[in-house]
């Protein structure tokens, strides 16, 4: 049974926000509708049409805010390379992995639908960590004295592999009370990956 929350007058975004979240922990994207989320609000179904034109509009707000504390919640642990910038950078995969375990709704909302990058503010958020990412990277290569080229192909592999992991811990495939824990799968996977093009770089062309 749908639990009607009450909401202070002005505050109907918010409320909606908070209930498009909780609809997306449940179900991911496909479980989100305007009406739904009206009842969880307890409002009628033409309300939240005030502050989003469609359901659409609603996830992309939910996916905007999504990349906004996930971007700064790897800032946060990236620290600037500190103290050196490998550590930091197993602390960032960590908090990657986290954010998502921490926060399914936002997870979902930013990477179910590929039509949520189609939307601006969306997509500059999302930009916006995948270059912490690649400073992280940048930062790694330059500390192990490696040129730094292709360090945003790289990035972009680290983000693929820390989607990979958080995804399979999400739907529950990965689970430390079964043996799995997601956190050294995806520690010893970066770490590899990391590894293996610092190799590249040191190997000279033939």
């Amino acid at each position: 049974m749908t639990i009607k929350r009450k909401y202070h007058h002005g505050a109907l975004k918010e409320a909606l926000v908070e209930a498009a979240l909780e609809l997306l922990a449940e179900g991911g994207p496909a479980n989100l509708s305007l009406g739904e989320a009206a009842k969880r609000v307890g409002v009628t179904a033409a309300a939240p049409y005030r502050h989003f034109a469609s359901r659409e509009d609603l996830l992309n707000e939910v996916a905007r805010r999504g990349f906004l504390s996930f971007g700064s919640a790897l800032e946060k642990a990236w620290d600037e390379g500190r103290p050196e910038a490998a550590a930091a950078m197993w602390r960032m995969c960590a908090a990657y992995l986290a954010f998502a375990r921490e926060e399914p709704g936002l997870y979902a909302a930013m990477f179910g639908s590929a039509a949520t990058l189609a939307s601006e503010p969306s997509a500059d958020a999302a930009d916006h960590a995948l270059d912490i990412l690649w400073r992280s990277v940048v930062a790694f290569l330059q500390q192990r004295g490696v040129p730094a080229q292709g360090a945003r192909k790289l990035a972009l592999q680290l983000w693929a592999l820390a989607h990979g992991v958080a995804m399979l811990t999400i739907s529950g495939h990965l689970d430390a009370a079964k043996g799995l824990d997601p956190v050294p799968v995806l520690d010893a996977a970066a770490r590899n990956l990391m590894e293996s093009a610092v190799r590249r770089a040191e190997t000279p062309s033939v």
